[in-house]
């Protein structure tokens, strides 16, 4: 358990407070690429903070605040033009470092005003890759955006899945640090949603753990499972599972693995995506665009009752464990086990890097030597978990891919 002002301190994301200051020095994806290929602009939440994205008609994304320096007026409705955002209240033009250009009236009534000059609207570095669009809100100077495996990877088909959870990051992410739960809510709890829906869809062997083990390694912490029937020679129990310092976890398989990312957007939202990988040996060229599709959060209807419809997957029993532990889970009321110690290393590890900062240092994985950037390779178990005899089909593997577009157009070709 923790004490009140422990359980604040790793969970507040907002300006201002410690663990938003280690947060703002990693880059966060905020949107997806194609979300700007019908609509130019989009308003987004990040860290406490409200801003817009938008594509300019030079083609550069751009990042500000989410309301005109003059008179308030949203930006997500502005104009965008070749050097920026155009407010439509009064045509004030933003470039994309918040710098004010133009100010038409006042520079009309009088052509020798500099007072654009002083007016300045919050603005942050953004960059592309990937398909995703990303965003750093941090200290100076900006370090590189990380080139994670899957980001770069060559010979496969992306798809793109986003939800914001109305639940703190911090829980998403120690779900991420507790592989039992798998054997649970991915199997049992799953056995009986498919008993509520009238399905007869079972997982017949569920699979149970034997060991857990946890260590920290350069990009974060790799967990290890061993299931019954494994052994510690098994390499899935040396390889394991890697979870990326400080938001990101891959999952899914080594022929459809899924970044999982977790972006705080406040106290009690965090924006998720699913980054999904399918190998195929027929692509050539990447892909123009990347399918981009939102996943329901499950939740209750008007009677109270659950929505098993929308719990029939990973990624909708993952939501509803997390978001039933309230905006922000009570960790003083809890009662850790043997279970839970990839949970309390992940704390640790925590706050070993808020000190790092408090002592002027680069947290983990931030990075500035660009010779290390250029492809950063990950490994992934391919365990019973991924190829077991209880996965009903193609789609429960990874969870959001029960949505993804990408399996949809594979499975109408084959009809």
């Amino acid at each position: 358990m923790l004490s009140q002002e422990e359980n604040e301190l790793l969970t507040r994301v907002g300006p201002g407070t410690p663990m938003g200051e280690l947060l703002r020095r990693y880059w966060y994806p905020i949107a997806a690429t194609s979300e700007l290929i019908e609509r130019p602009t989009k308003g987004v939440k990040i860290l406490g903070e409200e801003l817009v994205l938008y594509r300019d008609k030079q083609g550069r994304p751009g990042l500000i605040g989410s309301q005109c320096a003059h008179r308030r007026m949203s930006m997500l409705l502005g104009i965008p033009e070749k050097e920026g955002l155009r407010c439509a209240y009064h045509g004030w033009l933003y470039d994309r470092n918040g710098k004010c250009l133009e100010q038409p009236y006042e520079q009309a009534e009088d052509p020798n005003s500099n007072f654009k000059e002083h007016i300045r609207m919050p603005a942050y570095p953004v960059q592309e890759l990937g398909g995703l669009i990303f965003a750093y809100l941090g200290a100076e100077p900006v370090p590189l955006l990380p080139r994670w495996d899957l980001f770069v990877r060559d010979r496969v088909l992306r798809d793109i899945g986003a939800a914001v959870i109305p639940c703190n990051w911090l829980q998403i992410m120690e779900n991420s640090l507790d592989p039992v739960h798998v054997e649970w809510l991915h199997q049992h709890f799953y056995n009986y949603v498919q008993e509520r829906l009238g399905h007869s869809d079972f997982k017949g062997n569920p699979v149970s753990h034997k060991k857990i083990n946890f260590r920290v390694f350069e990009y974060g912490i790799i967990k290890n499972r061993m299931l019954e029937g494994e052994s510690e020679d098994n390499e899935d129990w040396q390889v394991g599972h890697p979870v990326l310092f400080p938001n990101i976890l891959l999952s899914g398989s080594t022929s459809r693995p899924t970044f999982q990312i977790r972006v705080p957007v406040d106290d009690t939202h965090t924006l998720h995506f699913w980054y999904t990988c399918y190998a195929r040996s027929e692509v050539k060229e990447p892909q123009e665009v990347i399918p981009f599709y939102h996943v329901p959060v499950p939740g209750y209807d008007k009677t109270g009752e659950p929505q098993w419809s929308l719990l029939d997957n990973d990624s909708g029993e993952d939501m509803m464990a997390w978001i039933t532990q309230g905006g922000i889970a009570d960790r003083g009321m809890e009662k850790l086990g043997l279970s839970d110690k990839g949970i309390i290393l992940y704390r640790r590890l925590l706050r070993e890097q808020l000190e790092k900062i408090q002592a002027g240092q680069d947290p983990m994985n931030v990075f500035r030597d660009p010779a290390k950037n250029v492809y950063i390779k990950l490994r992934l178990e391919d365990s019973k978990l991924n190829r077991g005899s209880f996965r009903p089909g193609p789609r429960r593997q990874g969870g959001a891919t029960k949505y993804s577009p990408i399996l949809d157009q594979e499975e109408q070709a084959r009809k």
